[in-house]
Parts: C-alpha cells; structure tokens; sequence
C-alpha cells in the first residue's frame, strides 16, 4: 500500500510517499513543491495543482493525506496553508483517491506517542521508523512523511478496533 502525506503550503509544500509492506515501511518518493512568491496568486495556485496532479499520476497512491490545519498565529499563513490545503485534497478526490486529514497533535501521537512532541522528535523518529540515515529536509518533507506514517497507524488502530467489535465475536460479561 501507497500513502502520499501532503504538508500544504502555497510557497513550499512538502510531499513523502511511503509504501508499507510486510518488510516495514520505506520512502518511495519524497520532495518540495515550490511556486515562486512573485507570481500572482491564481498562477501559483495553478501551478501547485499542476505539480499535485503530475505526482498523483506518477506516484498512483492508494491514500492522500493532509495536514489539517487548526491553528496559525499569521492569518496570511494560515489564508494560503487554507488554499494549499484545499487544492490538494480536491486534486486528490478527482484522482479518485480516499483522502484523509490529520491535526499535528494527531500527527504527534502516532508518531512519537506523544501527542505534545516537538518538530525535533517527530523528525528523528521518522527517520527513524523509515529507515533514513538522516533526518529528512526540509521539515516540510519529514511532516509529509509523518502524515504517511501517521496514516498507517491509523489504518491499523481502525483495524483492531473493527476486529473487535466484529459479528460472531463474543464479548465478556462481567
């Protein structure tokens, strides 16, 4: 299975796929995304969508996940973060691709386990579960990468969860 994590931004955003197997988890892709600042909004955002829709073809990813965002001190940030977020969940949805969205808490916790990890221990431990001699860079790269890995423990929490409660099990009674 293929998870391409997306860390929106207008002027970089941060793409990592990762492939899971019953080896682990590797990197099959991960990189930049970036449109010039001197460009005109309508033409970045065009290009954004242009490079989204060239990876999602290239790489053919079972998941998309983004960074949902929450919260930014800079409401010019969080405006084009917003508009970045967007386009590539839409971009994602007319691939056909299931599309899932994770807050950097959750990020945080699936990742490290702990849910008030800083940006530092998310990146080293990405490195880490993937295998990588180095922390990836910049940090958009290891937050999209985090997003992939994040997604994987979700599907498998959801998994365990469904196993479970599923029909036929029989539940202990006190």
């Amino acid at each position: 299975m293929y998870v391409l994590g997306i860390d929106p931004g207008l002027t970089r955003c941060g793409y990592g796929c990762v492939r899971e197997t019953s080896a682990g988890q590797s990197v099959v892709s991960a990189g930049l995304i970036r449109t010039p600042v001197e460009v005109s909004l309508p033409r970045r955002l065009a290009m954004l969508r242009a490079e989204l829709v060239s990876l999602l073809a290239e790489l053919k990813p079972d998941a998309v996940v983004v960074e949902r965002v929450l919260f930014q001190t800079n409401a010019m940030t969080a405006m084009s973060v917003g508009q970045a977020s967007g386009l590539a969940l839409a971009t994602a949805a007319e691939a056909d691709v299931e599309v899932a969205e994770y807050s950097s808490n959750e990020v945080k916790l699936a990742v490290t386990g702990y849910g008030s990890a800083t940006k530092t221990q998310v990146q080293e431990m990405v490195a880490r579960l993937l295998g990588l001699r180095e922390v990836p860079r910049p940090p958009d790269v290891a937050d999209a990468l985090a997003l992939a890995v994040c997604h994987f423990a979700m599907i498998r929490g959801r998994g365990l969860v469904e196993s479970s409660t599923s029909p036929g099990r029989k539940e202990k009674t006190s």
